[in-house]
């Protein structure tokens, strides 16, 4: 299990997000991929649900679930950076989302929280190319692997079509890196926002 601590300054509390694959929802799916390791069901449309409790679709074919927590291996000047360039999600120019699931391997689990950061960012620099695209690419990361998930990490990025060769350029990156070897599943859902279709009742008699 991580280690604990307390979010910092700027941080906001921790969310519970619930994202749901079936046929409701304001993200129709554009395509999907299973980058390594099985994939996921396909499914049209994806709705993305905060909050402890909060109803999630009854159409959902699969539904991933993840805490927001603190960045836990950023280092205090590395968190302000962040806070200082992120935007928020939700910009009506948004349009294109990313859902990125990620599973680790067992090997990346055994190590310890130092050898972690040090591959995490001192080798393969997640934190210093991440923030090269801010802020024209939002993002918020869920942790999973402590609710009992399928995956460890869920990650959410939102950007305007026009950032769409920003963004592929942004995840070639990350898996080029060395810590990307310790990924042993990864999904990668594209996403547009889209109001879902009325389903209308069928005409009785």
């Amino acid at each position: 299990m991580e280690p604990r601590a307390a979010p910092g300054v700027g941080q906001a509390p921790p969310l519970m997000v619930s994202f749901a694959g079936g046929v409701a929802g304001a993200w129709r799916v554009d395509r999907m991929e299973g980058v390594r390791g099985p994939g996921l069901e396909r499914i049209q449309r994806v709705a993305v649900v905060e909050g402890t409790g909060a109803p999630i679709p009854t159409s959902a074919r699969w539904v991933l679930q993840g805490v927001t927590s603190y960045e836990r291996y950023s280092t205090l000047q590395e968190r302000q950076a962040l806070l200082a360039v992120q935007e928020p999600l939700g910009r009506p120019t948004a349009t294109r989302a990313a859902l990125i699931s990620i599973k680790k391997s067992a090997d990346w689990w055994a190590l310890a929280q130092d050898e972690r950061r040090a591959l995490f960012e001192e080798r393969s620099h997640h934190i210093a190319t991440g923030i090269g695209y801010l802020p024209v690419i939002a993002r918020r990361l869920h942790h999973s692997r402590d609710l009992g998930q399928p995956f460890d990490f869920l990650t959410w990025f939102e950007y305007a079509p026009t950032a769409d060769d920003a963004f592929e350029e942004l995840v070639e990156r990350l898996r080029a890196t060395e810590e990307w070897v310790y990924v042993e599943r990864e999904v990668d859902v594209r996403l547009i926002r889209e109001p879902s279709p009325k389903i209308l009742n069928s005409p009785s008699g």
